[in-house]
């Protein structure tokens, strides 16, 4: 008895046979004409049944193993009458490619060898299907399969190379295909080439490097696109550039560009993000004015932004223009809500809120959970915040690290280190593990029971266990030891974080000052702060320019954080010659040096100072800012120098356009002309809780 044909040779007889099989034109032919109830009649496969249609090609891939359907689409085609229709495979190659690469390249090839050459639209699906699988091979596949074919490559080809070594963090060899392979292959690199390239770039963090590529697209002759510019500002906005990236966005109306709604919820963001109430306003109303609809992402920006700066009241109010305008809070919003609440110590609100939220039908995140719980720590309930925990578990929501290190927090606080290394025992066990909040919380705990060599062992286990220490780390155990008045061993730990790349910020300094204007060898602590990890003495006259040429512009923060931390404690003489020595470097200043020193002479009474300050930000093109301003004109009001503090004002008010602000304009007015300058200042306080003045600085 013989043995029964493979399917493999039953397939060969298909192609063999002058008639074919005509099961396999039935199979096909229900296929492209599917019918529910009756069966498929077994009708030959004739011309307008090919070439195959894409959701047809999709129907067979999905239904017949790949070399019998290859088989019998090759059967039939040789069975209709000549010409052959063009590119018959293409369709079971492009269907082929959405799923498996493998199975696209190998249809590819068989499309081939049959005599059947596949178009470039076939060649560039197998080959984006290759690059999401694997980068050596899509290289492969284009250089081998593609050119040894004959087949020219086109712009589309290219982008999907560039595309994948983008995705993959390999910019530099992508913009080498773009100038390299591309041109060279005669291939013009389109809009959609250099935003891919823009794009990756500012996901890395090189917005500079984003920026140089959209001059190298003018000078390409291409036009930058509303996609170019909207990569550019986001990647600026990130990086807290804001200035930046309002001038990119200004380039792009300039243009001839209408920004939509990602153009403005970008900037709106940004600004948020950076504490700029006053100006995402302003980019709300001028959102509004071209016609550009906010959305909920708009309103969750700004609702967040009042919640962080405490003003409650104000992100109620945008909480109710959502509704006015038919816009649904989403988790993300009710979460900043309940965050606002919670971290002012609005609990109830926050649980109404959490109320409304379910009934809604949304199911709070770990993120919603972990603000509830700050909120319970902050007031002290730490056993309602411990069986929140339980409830989330319950829910299906997981405790993160951030859940238990806030709880942990809380016990610290209290002065309960026993329930808080209790705690990181159970977090433990459940496999979460500790980072640097964490650690940081144990060492402060520590440090407040003056526990200070278990701190330091806890901090010495951290380092070996690999969280890296952060400003908050190092600070805590400076603050330890200088309570101990050991200002040696809090200075050489100034030192170390320095060296690990941990800038100092502002309470890292104050706590340093703290100590040295306690210790009993204050000028040779001084001295010691001064030259920080320089093995000699530096000497007095010098000891500034070693700070600056330590702190270099790549920690200009950490300097900014010095001059901060003298004002702070009154120290301006200090603080002036941090400011002169930053001039004397030819660093360039922003708005935040200046403030600083404004408000710092203004708390000293030395008015005429901060004046002389205020009057410089200005000359640098850096705009009031509000919390300085206001402690100016407090001053100068003080000092019986009204004309001065009104021409402030003046200025001050000049930076504001938002119709918001014109009630309280009018009582300014109406309270400076009534000599009633204890309103005018209450008023400007209120204004710049509310957004309405200029923040930035």
């Amino acid at each position: 008895m013989a043995a029964a044909p493979t399917a493999r040779q039953a397939a060969t007889a298909v192609v063999s046979s002058s008639h074919g099989h005509p099961v396999h034109h039935a199979h096909l032919a229900a296929l492209l004409n599917p019918s529910p109830r009756l069966p498929p009649l077994p009708l030959p496969l004739r011309r307008r049944h090919l070439p195959l249609s894409l959701p047809a090609a999709t129907r067979l891939a999905a239904s017949f193993p790949p070399l019998p359907l290859l088989l019998a689409l090759l059967s039939a085609l040789r069975l209709l009458p000549s010409p052959p229709p063009p590119r018959p495979f293409d369709a079971l190659i492009k269907s082929y490619a959405s799923f498996s690469s493998s199975l696209a390249a190998a249809a590819l090839s068989f499309a081939r060898s049959a005599g059947y050459a596949p178009s470039l639209l076939a060649y560039n699906a197998v080959l984006l299907a290759l690059s999401d699988a694997s980068l050596p091979s899509a290289r492969s596949f284009l250089a081998d399969t593609m050119l040894g074919d004959g087949v020219a490559p086109n712009v589309y080809t290219y982008n999907i190379l560039v595309r994948a070594l983008c995705a993959r963090g390999h910019r530099e060899e992508a913009f080498g295909v773009v100038e390299g392979d591309m041109r060279g292959a005669g291939c013009a690199p389109n809009v959609v080439t250099y935003n891919t390239l823009v794009a990756a770039f500012c996901r890395a963090g090189e917005v500079d490097g984003a920026q140089r590529l959209v001059d190298v697209i003018r000078e390409g002759g291409v036009r930058p696109s509303l996609v170019t510019f909207n990569t550019v500002v986001n990647g600026l906005c990130k990086a807290g550039r804001m200035e930046d990236a309002r001038k990119v966005f200004d380039e792009m109306v300039s243009e001839g560009l209408a920004p939509d709604g990602v153009s403005y919820n970008t900037l709106v963001s940004g600004y948020c993000k950076a504490g700029c109430l006053h100006e995402a306003l302003a980019v709300f109303a001028e959102m509004s004015q071209k016609g550009v609809v906010p959305d909920v992402v708009t309103f969750t920006s700004l609702i967040h932004a009042m919640c962080r700066a405490g003003n409650l009241e104000r992100a109620v109010a945008l909480v109710g223009q959502m509704r006015e305008r038919g816009l649904r809070m989403n988790e993300i919003t009710f979460t900043a809500l309940i965050d606002g609440f919670c971290k002012n110590g609005f609990l109830d609100d926050a649980l109404l809120a959490l109320k409304e939220m379910k009934e809604c039908g949304i199911k709070p995140s770990v993120v919603c959970y972990n603000a509830l719980i700050n909120g319970y720590c902050k007031l002290g309930r730490m056993d309602e915040a411990r069986e929140l925990t339980n409830e989330m578990e319950a829910k299906g929501v997981k405790p993160d690290v951030v859940t238990y290190s806030t709880i942990l927090s809380g016990y610290c606080k209290i002065g309960d280190t026993d329930s808080a290394f209790e705690l990181n025992r159970k977090m433990l066990k459940k496999g979460v593990i500790p980072d640097a909040i964490t650690y940081s919380s144990l060492i402060r705990g520590l440090c407040e029971e003056r526990r200070l060599s278990d701190a330091c062992e806890l901090f010495e286990d951290m380092l070996q266990l690999g969280p890296h220490p952060d400003e908050f780390t190092y600070t805590t155990l400076i603050d330890g030891h200088c309570k101990e008045g050991n200002i040696e061993k809090a200075l050489s730990l100034h030192d170390e974080m320095i060296k690990k790349g941990v800038l100092p910020d502002v309470v890292t300094y104050s706590v340093l000052i703290d100590g040295l204007s306690k210790s009993s060898r204050t000028k040779e602590a001084q001295r010691l702060l001064f030259k920080l990890y320089y093995a000699d003495p530096v000497p007095d006259n010098i000891k500034y320019d070693a700070l600056m040429h330590c702190c270099r512009k790549a920690e200009f923060k950490s300097v900014v954080a010095l001059l901060k931390g003298f004002s702070m404690k009154g120290l301006m003489n200090e603080a002036d010659k941090v400011y002169q020595s930053m001039l004397d470097r030819e660093w360039k200043l922003d708005g935040s040096v200046y403030s600083v020193l404004i408000h710092g002479h203004c708390r000293g009474k030395n008015v005429m100072k901060a004046l002389s300050f205020h009057k410089e930000m200005l000359r640098c093109g850096f705009p009031p800012n509000s919390t300085s301003t206001i402690s100016l004109v407090r001053g100068l009001f003080e000092e019986g120098l009204t004309g001065e503090a009104d021409t402030v004002i003046q200025e001050l008010l000049n930076c504001c356009s938002l119709a918001d602000a014109e009630t309280s304009k009018a009582l300014i007015d109406l309270n400076r002309k009534e000599g009633n300058m204890d309103a005018v200042v209450d008023v400007l306080c209120g204004m710049a809780r509310g957004g309405l003045l200029p923040s930035r600085g």
